[in-house]
């Protein structure tokens, strides 16, 4: 099932956000604290990139190994 529309806004809206108060934040805040912006940012991002790969595996036919790409093959 993919992200419905409203949730894949409002995650891109909340990464707009964060990616604005990391921009404030490098310019007078303790590093710790960018990093920890850095890390919810990079987290939004997961969110939609696992999102995607469950959608491959959930479309795959039944007893297929399925070809994703060079992330999944055998070699």
């Amino acid at each position: 099932m993919t992200l419905s529309k409203s949730v894949e806004e409002s995650l891109r809206e909340a990464e707009s956000s964060l990616r604005n108060a990391l921009a404030y934040a490098a310019r007078g805040e303790r590093p710790v604290i960018c990093t920890e912006i850095a890390k919810m940012i990079k987290e939004l991002e997961n969110i939609r990139s696992v999102d995607s790969i469950y959608d491959m595996l959930d479309s795959r036919e039944p007893g297929s190994k399925g070809t994703y790409g060079p992330m999944f093959d055998d070699e």
